[in-house]
């Protein structure tokens, strides 16, 4: 709901593209579809994450349709330094979506990797790995068409078979002035295997700009040593924060502290009763017993989960 924003003057923050020049590796809330909302983004915030995204918006329906920017888009003052990821297979469709957030927002970040069917088939996501001009023409046309020069423009990509291919779709892109890249590194056919770390740091190793790991990172010691494997200047998790949102903060799992700044988060947001209920299920997975997860997991209200979360922890 952008109306009701309070705008946050840029002036008054500072550059988020300075995170990239810290000397320390960057961590950043992946762009999860239904997860990674405002809520959300507000608990991982307290718990040491830098970066946050929100879930993939496709651009032409954000353009297009009131309903979908209210429902898609909610933001408030402390909610930055936010990166908003869009689907986009056409230069000036993904500048007036960019255009609209960038008053609320640090940046956009075009979605050259998501491997799912539908995105695909409407020629989003992965297939754009595939089209270097068309990836490069978009950068581009939004580098040209915003004139607030702090406002960074990305693209998180996955790999090919063939790796020269990716670095000559980074390079390209790194030419059109992307701000940094992150890389999942695995292809589009690959879900479940080991994530090319090699790949990444190959990658890292052929451009100038920023690049950020993406890929089975479930812990701040795995964030460590993705760092160390790839040189990598940020680490993107999805995830490993839906199971631990404190991970960045050191935690080995959620800490109770941690579920019951959510509880106060989700309530005071109005967050709907399943994305409340399903984050609790990520966050408890490895605290709770097969039996305590079979009563927990069927609850079906808000006031049900209080008063468990009350009976067994105190929360």
């Amino acid at each position: 709901m952008i109306g009701d924003i309070v705008e946050t003057k840029q002036c008054q923050l500072k550059d988020h593209m300075d995170l990239f020049h810290s000397g320390q590796v960057v961590k950043i809330c992946a762009p999860m579809v239904r997860y990674s909302k405002l809520a959300f983004r507000t608990l991982v915030r307290k718990y040491g994450c830098d970066l946050c995204y929100t879930p993939m918006i496709v651009a032409a329906d954000f353009v297009r349709s009131a309903k979908a920017r209210d429902s898609e888009f909610t933001t408030n003052k402390g909610d930055r330094p936010l990166i908003v990821q869009f689907a986009a297979k056409e230069a000036q469709i993904l500048c007036d979506a960019a255009r609209i957030v960038c008053p609320f927002a640090d940046g956009i970040d075009l979605n050259c990797g998501c491997p799912q069917r539908w995105a695909m088939a409407e020629g989003y996501g992965a297939c754009l790995i595939n089209k270097p001009e068309l990836v490069r023409d978009m950068v581009r046309h939004v580098r040209n068409q915003i004139d607030n020069p702090r406002f960074s423009v990305s693209i998180k990509i996955r790999i090919h078979e063939d790796l020269k291919r990716t670095v000559d779709l980074c390079q390209k892109a790194e030419a059109t002035g992307v701000s940094w890249i992150t890389v999942h590194g695995r292809s589009v056919e690959e879900r479940h295997q080991p994530v090319h770390y090699d790949a990444i740091k190959i990658i890292k190793q052929s451009l100038s700009i920023p690049i950020v790991a993406n890929g089975d990172i479930k812990t701040l010691k795995d964030a460590e040593n993705v760092h160390h494997l790839t040189g990598a200047d940020g680490v993107m998790v999805a995830r490993g924060l839906l199971a631990n949102p404190a991970m960045f903060a050191g935690y080995e799992e959620t800490p109770l502290k941690c579920i019951q700044d959510w509880v106060d988060i989700a309530l005071e947001h109005g967050t709907p009763f399943t994305c409340f209920h399903h984050h609790l299920m990520y966050m408890m997975e490895r605290i709770t017993s097969k039996q305590e997860k079979k009563v927990f997991n069927i609850l079906s209200s808000t006031s049900a989960v209080l008063d468990y979360l009350n009976n067994y922890y105190g929360v």
